[in-house]
Order: structure tokens, then C-alpha cells, then sequence
């Protein structure tokens, strides 16, 4: 079984989930921010690693996620990357747990990405989507 995540990581996470919900608008698409965290993410990963580099990140991350939150193992990654699912999950899961399922997503996500890059360049990738982000720490 994977490592936990750090809670460094998750707080980071946290942070960035947290920026995320503060754009969305009344009236936004019904898809969670973990979804929206990661569509931002495919657009500037995407052409740094391709298409397919993006989709197998996320499907690792999704992999190690999911061994931490069982519910996630319904979601999907379609060969463009991007994620199906999330909508199904809220009617069967409870939102607290669903919550808790997006942070360690994404905190996996980025906890590859920081992996693959050093957290300067992960950092600074953030910082170009969500310019308030601040004090990340991985």
C-alpha cells in the first residue's frame, strides 16, 4: 500500500482547492473543484508532456489515491485526460467523504508532479493558474 500523504502536501492542497472555490460563480457547471483543479492543469501539463503524458500522471495519481479513498475507483480518465465521474459521485457519496477524495486527488496529483519537477517548478506552475495562490509547501 502507498504512503499516506503528507500533511504538508494536503495543506497545500487544501490551500489550492480552496483558491479554486473562490472563482467559481453562481450559476458555474455543477463539477466539483478537483475536476476544475485538474482540467486547469491539463491544459499547460498537456503540452509540456503530451496528451498521453498527462493521462498516465492522472491516472497514477487517481491509482494512489484511490488505495487512500475507496470511492475513487469509480472515476475514469478519458484519452484526453480529462476526468468522468465526479458528477455520479455526488447522489453515492457523502460530501465529506467526496471532499476529503478530491483533496488526496489532487494532493497526489501535484505530489507526483513536485516528484517529477522539484517543487520550485511545481510551485511556479501553480502560481501561473492561480496567481493569488501563496506560501505553498511540499
Amino acid at each position: 500500500m502507498p504512503a499516506p500523504t503528507s500533511p504538508k502536501l494536503l495543506q497545500s492542497t487544501r490551500r489550492l482547492l480552496d483558491s479554486e472555490a473562490a472563482q467559481g460563480k453562481p450559476g458555474d457547471a455543477p463539477e466539483t473543484v478537483a475536476f476544475r483543479v485538474c482540467e486547469k492543469l491539463r491544459g499547460p501539463l498537456g503540452k509540456l508532456m503530451g496528451r498521453g503524458g498527462f493521462r498516465s500522471l492522472l491516472s497514477r495519481a487517481l491509482v494512489l489515491a484511490s488505495a487512500e479513498v475507496p470511492w475513487l475507483r469509480t472515476l475514469k480518465i478519458e484519452a484526453d485526460g480529462s476526468l468522468e465521474g465526479f458528477h455520479d459521485a455526488k447522489g453515492k457519496v457523502d460530501s465529506a467523504v467526496r471532499a476529503e477524495g478530491e483533496v488526496v486527488l489532487v494532493a497526489k496529483l501535484l505530489g507526483l508532479l513536485v516528484t517529477l519537477i522539484g517543487p520550485a517548478l511545481t510551485a511556479s506552475l501553480l502560481k501561473e493558474i492561480w496567481p493569488n495562490l501563496h506560501d505553498l509547501n511540499f
